[in-house]
């Protein structure tokens, strides 16, 4: 007998499939493709807060889940005996100039009231390491909340860690108990043919690694590029946001044009060899936030879609509220989030 059957193996299944075990539930998750074969199969993995201002429920819903992480991952960890990669190492970001840094020092004080002791957002001169941005102020900002995985590598720890507790990836079942579908730009298509409208899109993403190792290292948010140590000696660059492509998984000079503004951004990458180009699509829906809650096409189940750029930061809290919705009945998902928001 099974309690709950999620259908989709990237992070949002596998985060809602861990949240159901971890509450007793037995749990099957299935997906024809395997674990992480879509956009939770990339090579980036920033775990990136919103700006401390004009604070929302999205806003807060994705602290709440970012401050969940690293327990989440630990846990992950210890029941697979795997290293699913995590670690908050922070973030630098260049200040281009007074404004910017007056900007950044208001901010500042946004994070001491909404992040109270969590975490800080600080200003700080630059030149204190080989490791940073170049930034025309001077300064930098510097927050602790970011943190940092490799997707493939999370979603496969996290996988193995279900499998630990009897809930395997499979290919093929039938529904059983509660069902929840988290199948990303495949189920958004679906929804986008039935209400005759776009309900979502797949946004392409490009990214590239570089061979350099400066792990243990902040990473940097330059020129509209995350900037990625990665722990097994590579640095991640990305990414791309298209709405129109031609070949969902192939790189073109989009991701030519990162590698060198991602070298302009930190000199110490002048010279490191390009070693991987990713490319891959995000399911977006029209709000931009993730949808959660019962699916709009099939009678008595559910939905968990839309991760976008921040699937891999809201999850922990998205695996929460989902597992309390389908095995509690309690309703803790955000106004914002809602299916019919993006209808």
């Amino acid at each position: 007998m099974v309690d709950v059957t999620v259908r989709g193996a990237g992070i949002f299944g596998l985060s809602v499939a861990w949240s159901c075990v971890r509450r007793g539930a037995r749990v099957q998750i299935v997906d024809p493709n395997g674990v992480g074969d879509g956009a939770s199969g990339g090579v980036l993995g920033a775990l990136a807060p919103h700006v401390p201002e004009n604070w929302n429920e999205k806003k807060a819903f994705q602290l709440e889940s970012l401050l969940l992480a690293e327990a989440f991952w630990a846990e992950v960890g210890a029941v697979s005996g795997q290293d699913p990669s995590y670690a908050r190492e922070g973030r630098l970001q260049p200040i281009a100039d007074e404004r910017q840094l007056l900007q950044a020092r208001e901010r500042a004080d946004g994070a001491a009231q909404l992040w109270e002791d969590a975490a800080v957002w600080e200003v700080i001169p630059s030149g204190q390491s080989e490791w940073e941005p170049h930034s025309p102020s001077g300064y930098l900002v510097r927050d602790t909340l970011t943190a940092r995985l490799h997707p493939r590598t999370a979603v496969q720890t996290l996988a193995q860690a279900l499998a630990t507790l009897g809930a395997p990836v499979v290919r093929e079942a039938e529904d059983e108990g509660r069902v929840v579908h988290a199948t990303g730009v495949a189920d958004l298509a679906k929804l986008n043919a039935a209400f005759g409208k776009t309900v979502g899109a797949p946004i392409k993403g490009q990214a590239a690694v570089f061979q350099y190792d400066a792990s243990g290292s902040a990473q940097i948010f330059a020129d509209a590029l995350h900037i990625i140590p990665h722990a097994d000696g590579t640095v991640a660059i990305g990414s791309t946001t298209e709405r129109e492509f031609i070949s969902p998984t192939e790189t073109d000079a989009q991701v030519n044009d990162l590698i060198v503004r991602a070298r302009d951004s930190v000199p110490v990458l002048s010279d490191a060899p390009v070693v991987q180009r990713w490319a891959g699509l995000r399911p977006r829906t029209r709000s931009r936030a993730p949808m959660l809650g019962v699916h709009p096409l099939h009678s008595g189940q559910f939905i968990a879609n839309g991760g976008f750029k921040i699937g891999f930061g809201m999850a922990p809290k998205v695996g929460e509220v989902m597992a309390e919705l389908m095995l509690n009945d309690r309703d803790d998902i955000p106004e914002g989030f809602r299916p019919e928001v993006s209808l």
